[in-house]
């Protein structure tokens, strides 16, 4: 589970990392009485859980409370990215005299924790490979990263992060930026922890669905798993794997999931009716992709689910469909589909073509 930056600046005040002072507000009332609060400069920030908010003016400097009020009515309501903003959080701004970046992570593929460190800041961190310091959390080393007049703050400032990222079961904690201020303090200016959801039963975790993607809401309102991403190619499938793999493949065919709902073991008419309904409901989706290995759940159920989820749906289903079906009576599947004859609905035999056909009719929406 990915925090908002909010409740990340909250669990780091909490471990004593040290943070900007800091007011969550959800009105442009509300925003005012926190920068007053505050007291001088503050920063508004759009919350989502997404990248991109300084590009998309969700990121705004207030010399007065009424400045404040004034970013935060540009700023809640805003799109980033297709997350809508329902908060800003408010803090005081800082004199940076230098950038940072700190991060602790699980690097599942080597089965191990490593930490990346950039003593020249975090802007686009993942293109700048030559300016990180990347080793084994256990072997982590400050001052091969950072100068030695910032290394021994640094270090304590690490060490409150390494305890946030065990004692809260993390798989990621990272700072962007860690600033150091003209007065020699370094602080947290932003952070980003995603949580271990496998974990959750030893912690007592309030629920920030509420707040997050509408479509997010809505998918686990009704016990699905969505994912909202920023391609145009919409993603359905069935269990963990298969979905993963299915993102892959779109990839490789030239476009960019623009999400991905894993519709389980069981793919009942409702089920289906409703995963559709989420995934054409982003107005990013230009087509979908329909990728269900049957095995409990057989391929011809999951094919009357799709013939019948369209009819349910109406005139709400009016993005292309490319369906692929595998596994337990596939060919019954396929004949239903056939037999169907739904203009939305394509047929392919292989992921491959799926996803090419899929990455087509999603680059030929963009151009319609």
């Amino acid at each position: 589970m990915d925090l908002f930056e909010h409740e990340a600046r909250d669990l780091f005040e909490r471990y004593g990392v040290p943070v900007p002072r800091g007011l969550v507000a959800d009105t442009p009332e509300s925003a005012r009485e926190a920068a007053a609060s505050l007291g001088g400069t503050v920063v508004v920030k759009a919350q989502v859980k997404t990248g991109g908010r300084g590009k998309a003016g969700g990121i705004k400097l207030a010399s007065s409370p009424d400045e404040a009020f004034t970013a935060a009515s540009a700023i809640l309501g805003m799109d980033v990215k297709g997350h809508t903003v329902h908060r800003v959080l408010v803090t005081e701004a800082s004199e940076i005299a230098e950038e940072y970046y700190l991060s602790f992570l699980l690097d599942r593929a080597g089965r191990r924790f490593i930490s990346m460190a950039s003593a020249t800041g975090g802007v686009e961190i993942e293109e700048m490979a030559d300016r990180i310091v990347l080793t084994e959390a256990s072997a982590f080393d400050v001052t091969a990263a950072f100068s030695p007049d910032a290394a021994a703050e640094v270090t304590e400032v690490a060490a409150k992060l390494w305890d946030v990222f065990v004692g809260e079961d993390a798989t990621l904690v990272e700072v962007n930026p860690l600033a150091r201020t003209k007065s020699g303090r370094i602080i947290a200016l932003d952070g980003k922890v995603t949580l271990d959801d496998n974990a959750s039963f030893r912690h007592s975790r309030p629920s920030s669905g509420a707040e997050g993607d509408p479509l997010e809401v809505r998918a686990a309102e009704k016990g699905l798993n969505y994912v909202k991403l920023d391609g145009t190619v919409g993603v359905i499938g069935n269990g963990a794997g298969l979905v993963m793999s299915t993102l892959d493949v779109v990839a490789l065919a030239g476009a960019r999931p623009a999400n991905f709902l894993d519709i389980g073991g069981g793919a009942s008419a409702q089920v289906m009716a409703d995963g559709l309904d989420v995934i054409l409901s982003d107005p990013a989706v230009r087509s979908v992709f329909v990728n269900v290995f049957g095995g409990i759940t057989a391929c011809d159920a999951v094919a009357t689910g799709i013939v019948q989820a369209l009819g349910l749906l109406g005139d709400r289903a009016d993005k292309p469909l490319v369906v692929r079906l595998d596994g337990n009576n596939a060919e019954a599947g396929h004949r239903i589909l056939d037999e169907a004859r739904h203009p939305l609905i394509t047929v392919a035999h292989t992921m491959d073509d799926a996803a090419g056909r899929a990455a087509a009719l999603a680059g030929a929406g963009k151009e319609s």
